[in-house]
């Protein structure tokens, strides 16, 4: 698929991209990732990316609104007290996490030579 396909005004954002940006974003990855676990309350799913990344309450809240309303991540609110609330992915949210997990897992795989070329890069522009 070509950029166009995605973009092809380049007036508005084109729904594909958009979704796109909430899966990949810097914890739109690390929910999704997560959640391949399984459920999680809101309160361990903060600890567990937190020994990643700090996130505070509102990104977190805020990052799950998005990927709820996008069909990756379902919430279910128990009604007891105190007030009790699960996430999980769906099906499509777990397909979507997967993905994100294997590219992230390339990475990290491949990241010597990504600072190799880094390297050769800086040494390049360093010597122009």
């Amino acid at each position: 698929m070509a950029v166009t396909e995605w973009h092809p005004d380049g007036a508005t954002m084109c729904p594909y991209r958009l979704v796109l940006e909430h899966v990949t974003s810097k914890w739109g990855v690390l929910v999704l990732i997560q959640l391949l676990d399984g459920p999680h309350r809101f309160s361990e799913l903060r600890r567990a990316i937190s020994q990643v990344r700090q996130v505070s309450e509102k990104m977190l809240t805020q990052t799950l609104q998005t990927l709820e309303r996008d069909g990756m991540i379902h919430r279910e609110a128990h009604p007891v007290i105190p007030p009790r609330v699960d996430y999980s992915l769906t099906d499509l949210g777990r397909e979507a996490a997967e993905q994100v997990r294997d590219l992230a897992l390339w990475t990290q795989k491949r990241m010597d030579a990504v600072q190799e070329a880094r390297d050769a890069y800086d040494a390049a522009k360093r010597q122009a």
